[in-house]
């Protein structure tokens, strides 16, 4: 594997839907319930870009995934703190891609005197959950059914990075 990491831009919308939307129709693991067109992807990528850091991996020349942190609330006292996210082409999983994705963004955010960065994960998400500690987070809080999809409600638990 000769994995490359990154900044994404908006030419990878396509790539980016290809790997998010079936989990936006198939999965809970975002509360997303409406495919997401090729130009709003665009347009996220070039909107969280400008502000903070949304990296793609290719792996021989193939779009293997993409992580990117956004704002964490839009409340001025934690503009230190970001919100973080990996997805990784079902073909690439296993492979590192979600660690090299990871690592390199909080190298990134580091950097950008971010300080804090925090993983949302929908439960149960063992390898979501593994990922995140593997990357040095910590579990710090589980709020019970906070979202809903399928007509089931999903607990989500907070892990944290202090950078």
């Amino acid at each position: 594997m000769s994995l490359v990491i990154r900044k994404a831009n908006p030419d990878d919308a396509s790539a980016i839907c290809r790997i998010y939307n079936p989990h936006v129709l198939k999965t809970v693991v975002t509360f997303e319930e409406t495919e997401i067109a090729v130009p709003e992807m665009a347009s996220r990528i070039a909107n969280i870009g400008a502000s903070y850091s949304f990296l793609a991996a290719e792996d021989d020349g193939a779009f293997a995934g993409y992580s990117y942190a956004a704002r964490f609330n839009e409340r001025i006292g934690y503009r230190y703190t970001v919100v973080t996210t990996v997805y990784v082409d079902q073909t690439m999983q296993g492979r590192g891609v979600g660690t090299a994705l990871y690592r390199a963004l909080l190298e990134r955010l580091a950097a950008h005197s971010m300080h804090a960065a925090i993983g949302i994960i929908a439960l149960p998400n063992p390898a979501s959950i593994a990922l995140h500690e593997k990357c040095g987070f910590r579990k710090v809080a589980h709020l019970d059914q906070a979202g809903i999809k399928f007509g089931r409600w999903i607990d989500v638990g907070y892990w944290q990075i202090v950078l």
